[in-house]
């Protein structure tokens, strides 16, 4: 019985006395623009001409003095940017220490630039200069969109709140995320505006997650994907159902917004679905998404797809994500 019994004991015993792995720090999240890291200043968007042609870079930070330049013939995305995904180049760059400057390499040595947050100077392999860019910031031209008359004002940050128990940051105004509406809708048109954390040192979905969906059933994917390749599963992104058609996410810690038009799905009177739901999508003033089919609710939406009105639901992730001006007409 005695060597039973150690039998049983002895792995128990083993791993009592390993010691604890420790977990890995959580990645920090900044949501003030005036309280962030030295290479804040540096990460956002550049344009710039060569020989007749605009170019357009984007330049996000990747934690520790390290970054990658993304850059597209045309223009910026959403801006004049052929579409092209073969073309667009992606160069990693690294920022001394104690230095403001950022230097990128190509991987042929053939081009080499430097970024200080304001311009981008592009040299050839003999140090002669060849191209300037310059930071451009864009904004949507829905930011700030007033609510028609016949609007369900859900949030304004001046007094109505249509999120029961919502946590709110008084001193700016804004929602914070996790929310559900007390109102439902069906067929509706959404407007929603959102501030993605700036993570650098955070990767894929721990960067910025939150979403947004409509009748608690289908998400709209929000995370913090400047410079990234646009996917199902990344900002605009309608979860493994159809990447956005273009990424137009922008830097983090810049007011975006969501326009959506959306169509319920529909059912007879047996409670049989006859028409899936569908949606149309503007990120930032950009069709995303034209009348896209939704085969079905999210896999991770808090409602299950029915013939019932559901409610705006601003998805809690563990990231600080944060919403204003919101609200929706119901058609």
């Amino acid at each position: 019985m005695r060597q039973i019994l150690l039998l049983f004991l002895l792995p128990a015993l083993i791993h009592a006395q390993q010691p604890a792995v420790p977990k890995p720090p959580k990645a920090k999240a900044y949501t003030d623009p005036a309280r962030t890291d030295e290479d804040f200043a540096i990460q956002g968007e550049y344009t710039g001409d060569l020989d007749g042609k605009t170019f357009g870079v984007q330049i996000w930070a990747q934690g520790g003095g390290k970054f990658e330049a993304v850059s597209y013939q045309g223009g910026l995305p959403g801006d004049g940017w052929d579409g092209d995904r073969e073309k667009v180049t992606r160069t990693p760059g690294e920022r001394g220490a104690g230095s403001r400057t950022v230097h990128f390499t190509a991987a042929d040595g053939s081009i080499q630039a430097e970024v200080n947050g304001e311009t981008i100077l592009v040299h050839n392999a003999d140090g002669v200069r060849v191209m300037e860019l310059n930071r451009t910031v864009r904004s949507s031209p829905s930011l700030g969109a007033p609510p028609p008359e016949n609007a369900v004002v859900l949030f304004d940050g001046k007094g109505v709140n249509r999120f029961p128990g919502a946590r709110v940051d008084e001193s700016i105004g804004v929602l914070m995320e996790g929310v559900t509406s007390e109102a439902t809708f069906k067929d509706c048109t959404v407007h929603v505006e959102f501030l993605l954390p700036y993570m650098p040192e955070a990767r894929g979905q721990g960067r910025g997650n939150s979403g947004l969906y409509l009748q608690g059933r289908y998400e709209v994917q929000m995370l913090d994907s400047f410079a990234l390749e646009g996917k199902d599963n990344e900002c605009g992104g309608l979860y493994k159902i159809a990447r956005p058609g273009v990424n137009m996410c922008l830097p983090p810690l810049t007011w975006q917004t969501y326009d959506v038009e959306f169509t319920a799905a529909k059912f007879d009177g047996a409670g049989k679905k006859t028409s899936n739901a569908r949606i149309s999508v503007k990120h930032n003033g950009v069709t995303i998404h034209d009348d896209q089919e939704l085969p079905g609710s999210t896999a991770a939406a808090p409602q299950k797809e029915a013939d019932t009105p559901g409610p705006i639901y601003l998805q809690n992730h563990g990231n600080p994500v944060r919403y204003r001006n919101i609200w929706v007409v119901r058609k």
